[in-house]
């Protein structure tokens, strides 16, 4: 079962920046769409962005568009959450996924991915 393992998290002020990265010790990500999520306390997970397996289809959320961007380099096995601007509601728990049913487009329906990393924290805050 693959297995996603979350990086780069931390603590920033408000208007800085933070990337984090996906990837899947022993297992190969390159056929697989990825999407990225947060979870704020007391709040539902939502979407925030997802790339497609080839790169070149992604999607971001409204809350993040022209702040985020996903990039994935598929030689090192890894995807990217560049995430500038940063605001206070961005404090979440980070989350990459992948699905099974779907690898050439992407959604950031977090119902539809099947495979979750463990999260890493994202806290913006002075």
């Amino acid at each position: 079962q693959l297995q996603l393992v979350e990086s780069g998290g931390g603590l920033v002020q408000p208007g800085g920046s933070l990337r984090l990265s996906c990837s899947a010790p022993g297992f190969t990500l390159d056929s697989y769409a990825i999407g990225w999520f947060r979870q704020a306390p007391g709040k539902e997970r939502e979407g925030v962005s997802c790339i497609s397996s080839s790169g070149r289809t992604t999607n971001f959320a409204d809350s993040v568009k022209g702040r985020f961007t996903i990039s994935r380099d598929n030689a090192k096995n890894t995807v990217y959450l560049q995430m500038n601007s940063l605001k206070p509601e961005d404090t979440a728990v980070y989350y990459c996924a992948a699905p099974i049913k779907f690898a050439y487009y992407c959604s950031v329906a977090p119902i539809e991915y099947d495979y979750w990393g463990q999260g890493t924290q994202v806290t913006v805050s002075t």
